[in-house]
């Protein structure tokens, strides 16, 4: 089976690339227009994999995407490339339309038009799988509830409202065109390789060099934590074993608020590189909060735990340690683009 993965590069992408290939023995093609955001270095390890492939392409250049599909040969697709920083699509939300949903498109017809022309028993099995987040269905109140596969779509910001929009391209074009399609949506990833504007890798980093933790508002915002390993296991069940049509909540059953987490990772890094003279929880800051700020996210994974066997193996707390010990060890990654793409002073991803 050979995967044909968009934003393969990225923190997401490039964890589902490395599962695909060295877990899985599946063929990957990675499709990534490298922006800010993805990092080579992710997928380094797989670059001199016999199974594995890269092409530096926009997903909204429909020929040169469906010349790909047909020089590959490939089976499936799992389409990450997306805009996906909060902030970001309030500073500027046109580049979430062109890519989230001008993309999307443009990325659906391509498949169309490959699907056409596969013999009938490679289009009985082929899938197009679109990864999409909990985002899309707005906010929990903080007394209660989770979102499932049932939860009317709510979004609230330019960034959700995007992924909202291609969510039902994906649909309509399975129930329009009869393209084989399955759709999933997750709670908030961390974990190694997340580029450090989020808010687990800008507060580890912050932390280290002993800057502010700039924490919204009251920091009382909830999310549910998935770690990115869970992720790419959980997206592989839902491309191999999803029912066509249908659509999978995968969330960690890690639900923490803002200000839990900034504290939780202040401890640990205290514990691991103690500062001379302060804990870091001394470091935290709160400040004026996001324009929309949605209150709580909460994933009932349980569809995707019964249909497919998955489960998250990381708690929190384990999967927060591992993930810290990682940036520790790994600056050599992470430095270069502290020092030279990112300034470390904008708030990461407070939900």
């Amino acid at each position: 089976m050979k995967v044909m993965v968009t934003g393969g590069s990225g923190f997401i992408g490039s964890a589902v690339c490395r599962h695909l290939l060295l877990d899985l023995g599946l063929d990957v093609v990675n499709i990534d227009k490298l922006t800010y955001a993805a990092t080579e270095g992710a997928t380094a390890m797989l670059e001199r994999h016999p199974g594995y492939s890269f092409h530096k392409l926009d997903i909204r250049e429909r020929g040169a995407i469906q010349r790909v599909m047909e020089k590959e040969g490939v089976d499936a697709i799992m389409h990450l490339a997306a805009e996906s920083h909060v902030d970001r699509s309030i500073d500027g939300p046109g580049a979430f339309i062109e890519t989230n949903i001008l993309g999307t498109y443009a990325l659906l017809q391509a498949a169309r038009s490959y699907l056409d022309g596969l013999p009938e028993e490679r289009r009985l099995l082929f899938r197009f799988h679109h990864v999409s987040t909990d985002e899309v269905f707005g906010e929990l109140p903080l007394s209660g509830g989770l979102f499932t596969e049932a939860t009317p779509y709510a979004p609230s910001s330019p960034y959700s409202a995007s992924k909202a929009s291609s969510d039902h391209l994906v649909m309509a074009w399975h129930h329009t065109f009869g393209l084989p399609v399955v759709l999933s949506n997750c709670s908030n990833n961390y974990g190694p390789f997340q580029f450090p504007e989020k808010l687990i890798p800008l507060m580890i980093l912050n932390g280290l060099e002993g800057k502010p933790l700039p924490v919204y508002g009251t920091g009382e915002n909830v999310r549910d934590w998935l770690h990115v390993e869970d992720h790419a296991r959980a997206l592989a069940l839902v491309l191999t074993r999803g029912r066509t049509g249908q659509s999978y909540n995968i969330g960690g059953r890690n639900e923490r608020s803002n200000l839990a987490v900034v504290q939780t990772i202040a401890d640990l890094l205290d514990e691991a590189r103690p500062l001379p003279s302060a804990s870091r929880r001394e470091l935290i800051t709160f400040v004026g909060d996001r324009p929309g700020h949605d209150l709580r996210y909460a994933i009932d994974a349980r569809k995707a735990e019964a249909e497919l066997g998955w489960k998250a193996h990381y708690g929190f707390d384990t999967g927060l340690r591992k993930t810290i010990s990682w940036y520790l060890d790994n600056e050599a990654w992470w430095r270069p683009l502290r020092e030279a793409r990112y300034a470390g002073q904008r708030l990461g991803a407070n939900g």
